[in-house]
């Protein structure tokens, strides 16, 4: 356990990665919105209007999966730090920053509920799919989309480390094989509109579900390819 902390402490060397970066890119975003949305209602737009930009730093975390690796395995290496403490300091560590997060984001959500949309009828922390469940259910969301897309840069980090440039092509490879059978499969059997209509059907919970189910299997497919990994 004191390796683990060890290693938490050794990712927040450089605090900008995991906390400073993150809440920039949040709070830029948000003002941005809030600009524009003061523009639309000045040229007498009615109406709720809603901002994406609360996601961003969310697909940061796909990237900072792949920071987390490639830039401090080396040196824990080099540290005799064991793959499995590396392994465990830097998900739990993640894991702590998303939580913590997650659980803002929440707060934030209840906050612009009761300024009426921050009085300019916006939603961009409480976006009503999200907004209409329970607490648990929208932290949970958040959590497991921000854990789901660091654990995507983190395997794809994980598989350099292991096969280097060779490995990377044969996955991005088959991974473009397999998309396209996919689209050649909907496609050739009309599946499209039956897949848009099932998609349609998911709720909040549905996609927490799974989506933690996918992180799941992405890290332990993660940490399996980091064992034979090599700085």
């Amino acid at each position: 356990m004191n390796r683990v902390i060890k290693v938490a402490r050794m990712q927040l060397i450089n605090k900008g990665t995991f906390i400073g970066i993150p809440a920039m890119i949040l709070v830029s975003t948000f003002l941005f919105t809030l600009v524009i949305w003061w523009l639309v209602r000045r040229n007498g737009a009615e109406g709720i209007m809603y901002g994406g930009g609360a996601q961003a730093p969310m697909w940061y975390f796909l990237a900072l999966g792949i920071q987390a690796l490639t830039l401090t395995f080396p040196f824990s290496m080099a540290m005799s730090i064991s793959r499995r403490s590396f392994y465990l300091g830097t998900v739990a560590l993640f894991s702590v920053c998303a939580l913590v997060l997650s659980v803002f984001y929440y707060l934030m959500g209840l906050v612009e509920k009761a300024t009426g949309g921050w009085g300019l009828d916006g939603r961009f922390f409480a976006l009503q799919w999200v907004a209409d469940n329970n607490w648990f259910i929208q932290i949970m969301f958040y959590f497991v989309l921000m854990l789901l897309l660091f654990m995507v840069g983190f395997l794809t980090a994980t598989i350099y480390m292991r096969w280097r440039t060779t490995g990377m092509a044969v996955f991005f490879t088959l991974l473009g094989v397999l998309s396209l059978a996919v689209i050649a499969l909907f496609t050739f059997n009309d599946l499209w509109d039956e897949f848009w209509g099932w998609a349609l059907t998911w709720t909040a919970a549905g996609v927490t579900l799974w989506g933690g189910l996918a992180a799941v299997l992405m890290a332990g497919g993660s940490y399996l390819t980091l064992r034979r990994a090599t700085a």
